[in-house]
């Protein structure tokens, strides 16, 4: 069985900061680990560029953030790490993706609306200041992903709509062209994901600037803590533990007996500089191995450069160029030389029946089922990509026996509605052609 592929982007625009390494960096190095998963980290540099626009910020920010996630733990010699630019292939696919992508789609982006909206409000024009990076950003993180058809995209909620239309994309371009090139991406939301609060008790973000950084030396990471806004109350007055900011930090980091402990202190009266020491050793005896670790890294940027680079190119002859030589096959950008043989692998590849998957103008998906040239079965529309490409595989899984004929040509598979029979084509031409399926992907 093919193991799970995750993909894990990260933007290269900023300095780590703790509430990354609690809520990204620390749980994603865990799930490399685990069995079954094939996991593809990159550094998302051509995304950064839409908003930083400071070369040297970009090439820092590469470095530190490398650095940091190699200094806590990623092995690069059992994942994919890898920078987004040392991957040219990802930059062909995006227009290959373009050119089969809406601009209605696009046009409903939330970060595109979130600016057309503001834009609104201030009296300017719907695209002042907006540039063409902005629009198509959801294009390039389609490419990203499809490149590798990566299964899962762990992802805040906020993206979830980009994994969608990834999806969308990529199911368009299968259709246009015929074949499944492309698995269909699900977005992952991890509910468990802790969000840090920063200095000011809003939530971690550059943007707030709020943030403390993850590997900021000893004696400025103790400063920043002892500067974590507290409530008024005093030493020996019973403190609320939930609705403190010294103590979501610290529960962030410490056993569940630590953390027991911590609550129980804040019910007996702990003064804050107390509970604030305690939230600083617990935090920095966590932190300081990796910081050594990072500082070692961080003076060596030839041989981050080396891994990242090695990363890339091992990656791209696995998968990258492999994938786009098919796609430019696909798209016709073909040696000439061989017409014919192009038209003979493609005559070969059409003699076997298969899925269609399209979005129609009503805003539903639908999938057919033709064998060549002819239609054999027409599906009912479905609210989500998924939903029909779940039928789909069930189909190709169970293949026709269990379909059956309800009269006026609708297919059931059980209790459900699949779709119905094209005209003149009987129910034992679509068994048999799922049959072929079947058989094929044994």
């Amino acid at each position: 069985m093919s193991p799970t592929r995750i993909l894990t982007g990260i933007t290269t625009s900023g300095t780590p900061h703790l509430g990354n390494y609690v809520g990204a960096i620390r749980p994603a190095v865990a799930a490399s680990r685990t069995a079954g998963v094939e996991s593809f980290y990159f550094l998302a540099d051509y995304h950064a560029l839409i908003k930083v626009q400071d070369p040297a910020r970009v090439q820092r920010s590469t470095l530190e953030i490398a650095a940091t996630w190699l200094a806590c733990g990623l092995e690069p010699d059992k994942v994919w790490f890898y920078r987004q630019s040392d991957v040219p292939e990802v930059q062909e696919l995006t227009w290959f993706l373009t050119c089969v992508a809406g601009k209605g789609i696009l046009n409903r982006a939330h970060a595109y609306k979130a600016s057309v909206d503001k834009n609104r409000e201030a009296g300017e024009d719907d695209d002042s200041g907006i540039n063409a990076g902005l629009f198509m950003y959801p294009v390039l993180m389609a490419a990203d992903i499809l490149l590798f058809n990566a299964n899962k995209v762990p992802v805040g909620r906020d993206q979830i709509q980009h994994i969608e239309m990834a999806r969308d994309f990529g199911q368009r371009f299968n259709h246009v062209y015929g074949e499944e090139f492309f698995d269909l991406p699900e977005a992952v939301i991890d509910e468990n994901v802790a969000t840090l609060p920063g200095l000011d008790g809003r939530k971690m973000s550059k943007s707030y600037d709020n943030t403390i950084p993850l590997f900021v030396p000893r004696d400025a990471l103790k400063k920043l803590i002892y500067s974590i806004v507290t409530d008024s109350r005093a030493p020996g007055e019973a403190k609320d533990a939930d609705n403190s900011n010294v103590f979501q930090l610290y529960q962030a980091f410490a056993s569940a007996q630590e953390t027991a402990a911590m609550r129980q202190a804040f019910a007996d009266g702990i003064a804050w500089g107390e509970a604030k020491q305690a939230l600083f050793e617990r935090i920095d005896s966590e932190v300081a191995p990796l910081r050594a670790k990072y500082e070692e890294l961080i003076a060596r940027p030839a041989d981050i450069e080396a891994v990242l680079r090695d990363g890339a190119s091992r990656l791209r002859a696995r998968y990258a160029q492999p994938t786009l030589t098919r796609l430019r096959e696909a798209v016709g950008l073909r040696d000439l030389s061989l017409a014919s043989t192009g038209t003979a692998k493609k005559a070969a590849k059409a003699s076997l029946p298969l899925f269609k998957q399209y979005r129609e103008s009503d805003g539903r998906f639908y999938f057919k089922l033709v064998d060549g040239e002819r239609l054999l079965l027409q599906s009912v529309g479905h609210e989500s990509a998924r939903t029909a490409g779940q039928l789909i595989g069930r189909l190709k899984q169970q293949g026709g026996a269990a379909l059956h004929d309800a009269g006026n040509a609708a297919v059931h598979l059980g209790d459900e509605l699949v779709g119905h029979l094209h005209e003149g084509v009987d129910l034992v031409e679509v068994v048999e052609a799922l049959a072929q399926l079947v058989a094929e992907d044994a």
